[in-house]
């Protein structure tokens, strides 16, 4: 794992894989690089424009690169379904959940939920699971959440996973990227269980400059808090090209492990990709279940194939 890059990513020519925020930051580059190693990569992004644009930028800059647009919104579960529903391949090899939000001012998705809860990762549990047949069915598939180092701080509350009760921002976030390590924890209990091969891992990518820090204050209007993040962003922040490796490295190295954690090398923050700490709170058997079941019940979509 010491220095390892993009140039070591092994050669993934008929693989199908789908990235989810693929339109910029770490998503753009996560899928550029499967795509320059051979792979068929689907851009599941919300805007229809800035995903084409993307899909369009990848087959520039990846001579010979097969790269297409699918309409993925994690915000309105329909659209979810439809996304799924519509998935054209017989395979699936990867799935890289990637897309979020951060530290957003309180608000709701389509179906009532806490949107960053919703979108961080009930949209991933449910998109996950509308692919879990043909994800089954591709030997060596993998499916890698990303999560946060910023989960540290925060358990999540399974009595109030919506925050009705106090809404803090950096705790809904911090709360959103503990569920997607305990999803990634319960789904890869669940495919030990039934004895399948497909492998449920998780990452990170420590300080990584993308446009999701500035999102809430041009959200607000706050010119001033949005400067910071961008001088933070410029000062502190290693670029997403850096950023991306730790992901790609879970999506793609051979020896990555069921429910492991990805992230940058130096302090969980910046540099080539290693074994990252995580909480006690996310290897948590019964959290687990219980947030798997809550999951469920939320969007409607059940994992029949992994019961028990």
């Amino acid at each position: 794992m010491p220095g390892w890059s993009e140039r070591d990513i092994p050669d993934q020519s008929g693989r199908v894989a789908v990235v989810t925020g693929a339109n910029s930051g770490l998503g753009y580059v996560v899928a550029r690089e499967l795509a320059r190693k051979g792979a068929r990569v689907v851009l599941a992004c919300r805007s229809e424009v800035r995903g084409r644009a993307a899909a369009e930028r990848v087959v520039e800059e990846v001579p010979g690169a097969v790269a297409e647009f699918a309409r993925l919104d994690l915000g309105d579960l329909a659209v979810v379904r439809e996304l799924a529903a519509a998935y054209p391949y017989d395979r699936l090899d990867l799935l890289v959940n990637n897309a979020g939000v951060m530290a957003l001012p309180y608000g709701t998705t389509v179906d009532g939920f806490e949107t960053q809860f919703g979108v961080n990762h009930l949209g991933h549990f449910a998109l996950t699971g509308l692919l879990a047949p043909v994800l089954l069915a591709t030997s060596g598939a993998r499916v890698v959440n990303v999560s946060s180092g910023m989960h540290a701080l925060a358990n999540i509350d399974i009595d109030d996973l919506n925050s009705e009760r106090r809404y803090r921002r950096w705790v809904a976030y911090a709360r959103s990227k503990t569920a997607n390590l305990l999803f990634t924890h319960e789904l890869a209990r669940r495919l030990a269980a039934q004895g399948v091969d497909l492998v449920a891992a998780a990452a990170h990518p420590g300080y990584a400059e993308t446009n999701l820090q500035g999102a809430a204050p041009r959200m607000e209007g706050r010119r001033l808090m949005g400067r910071v993040m961008e001088i933070g962003n410029r000062v502190f922040a290693q670029s997403a090209e850096t950023g991306a490796l730790p992901l790609l490295y879970a999506a793609t190295a051979p020896d990555v492990r069921p429910d492991s954690f990805t992230g940058p090398s130096f302090m969980m923050w910046r540099g080539t990709p290693g074994s990252s700490w995580r909480a006690p709170w996310t290897l948590n058997d019964v959290a687990g279940e219980r947030l798997w079941a809550a999951s469920e019940r939320f969007t409607g979509v059940a994992y029949e194939a992994l019961t028990g």
